[in-house]
């Protein structure tokens, strides 16, 4: 239980600074093997279809314009509304609804 930190082995990641900060807040850390980013394939999927959907698109200004998009984009859209592949192609909410309980 708690909060995992799962990362690639970036350099900034290995840091013994940046994984001190993280056990002082009792965060766990989790690291992917080197090289392969199937060890973590739902979160590579999510990143590369919000680049193509949202960023490469899109002109943001400023930080604030682009975390405001980012706001919409996810709470408005990748999660009531976009059909996922893990989920046999229906939203999530259509998901949770068939799904035996």
């Amino acid at each position: 239980k708690g909060l995992i930190h799962h990362s690639d082995r970036g350099s900034q990641y290995c840091s013994v600074d940046y994984q001190a900060e993280l056990r002082r807040h009792g965060i766990r850390i989790s690291m992917s093997g080197k090289g392969n980013c199937y060890d973590n394939a739902m979160v590579e999927t999510f990143f590369k279809t919000i680049k193509s959907e949202l960023v490469w698109p899109t002109v943001f200004y400023t930080r604030a314009q682009a975390e405001q998009a980012f706001a919409r984009y996810i709470d408005g859209f990748y999660n009531p509304v976009r059909r996922h592949s893990a989920l046999n192609y229906t939203s999530p909410p259509q998901f949770e609804q068939t799904a035996p309980r």
